[in-house]
């Protein structure tokens, strides 16, 4: 008898979304892509290429996907503004969700998502954050837990994209939430990862220019973001977001100990060539930040999967992805505003008198 295989639907047909039903339909051993939703022509015309002939069904109804027979999963990469009320629309058809980050723009909304999930604790709902199911990262992880670098004080991440000319990043601020919530987002939710869940945010700080996109600013947001946010317990983290990186994706991650220090793709590169040329020695890195995270989606599949098929715990909590979006949220109003915020030992927000 053939082992049993878990029945996925993907939502959502753009190119994250494209990625994840690829994954789960030639890359994800234990799982079945029965499904897909879109409601756009061209995504629709791209799954009739590439999914249908394997035995997808499209749907442009998502009400109507989530009552596909048998369907027991459902992979979220719709655009941010709707991650939530999908998400719980699924758990709500108990089905297992994994959603792509963020869980939303809004801290309560985001807690919505939180609070269906938990009146389903036989379901398995995780926010996609790649960077965790990297095997740099996890060995990074690795070492700082078996406090090979000490005591970790200091954090400095950050998500850095190749610069796009065509104005798309223009066009999705409008839904994205902002640079903190969409790009470092992934920067935020590691600093909770290596400073440990329980890390509770004392100030929070943020600065940002349009350098390359002033058409941002009518959205109220920059190309090139800097927030600094202070942990109770005497701990720190640098976030640094742009959207004009020359070169290509680079994101990179330091970790700072009280006996040393740990850094991830300090020098990013697209493979081991090198080119010495009269102009020196260079490489070249990758274009886009799947170009680097590729195999960690692949995982991030597979481990999701496992975890439905074999009721294993989830690697990392889904309060986690809503206390990133509080953090992301709260350096959003600090660079809206010119203010630095501040919160007790509880995370509860308190007024700090501005000298």
């Amino acid at each position: 008898m053939a082992p049993r295989r878990l029945k996925v639907a993907v939502a959502g047909l753009g190119r994250m979304g494209a990625r994840h039903a690829l994954h789960f339909l030639n890359r994800t051993p234990r799982a079945e892509l029965v499904a897909a939703f879109t409601p756009d022509e061209k995504e629709l015309a791209w799954g009739t290429q590439n999914l249908e002939p394997y035995g997808t069904k499209l749907y442009t109804d998502y009400d109507e996907m989530l009552k596909h027979e048998g369907l027991e999963a459902v992979v979220i990469a719709t655009v941010t503004t709707v991650h939530a009320e999908q998400a719980i629309k699924a758990i709500e058809a108990d089905k297992h969700v994994l959603c792509e980050k963020p869980l939303s723009t809004s801290v309560e909304v985001s807690q919505s998502v939180v609070d269906a999930a938990k009146k389903k604790p036989n379901l398995k709902v995780m926010c996609g954050f790649s960077r965790r199911f990297d095997p740099s990262y996890r060995d990074a992880w690795n070492r700082c837990d078996t406090g090979s670098i000490g005591r970790p004080s200091i954090f400095r991440s950050q998500t850095c994209d190749k610069l796009d000319p065509s104005g798309f990043f223009v066009a999705y601020a409008e839904f994205s939430g902002g640079i903190f919530v969409d790009c470092n987002i992934h920067d935020i939710d590691l600093a909770l990862w290596f400073f440990g869940p329980e890390s509770i945010v004392k100030s929070v700080a943020a600065f940002g220019i349009t350098a390359v996109e002033p058409d941002l600013r009518k959205f109220g947001d920059v190309d090139n973001g800097v927030g600094v946010v202070e942990f109770w317990g005497g701990k720190l983290a640098y976030f640094y977001s742009s959207r004009m990186m020359a070169a290509g994706q680079h994101d990179m991650t330091e970790v700072i100990g009280t006996e040393g220090k740990l850094t991830v793709n300090a020098n990013p590169f697209a493979n081991l060539v090198e080119m010495s040329e009269t102009t020196g020695v260079r490489r070249e890195i990758p274009p886009h930040y799947y170009g680097r995270f590729e195999q960690a989606f692949v995982v991030e599949a597979n481990e999701f999967t496992d975890c439905c098929l074999d009721d294993k715990p989830l690697p990392f909590k889904l309060t986690g992805a809503a206390q990133a979006v509080k953090i992301g949220c709260a350096l959003q109003e600090s660079l809206r505003t010119g203010k630095k915020l501040f919160f007790d030992e509880t995370g509860r927000r308190i007024e700090h008198a501005q000298l």
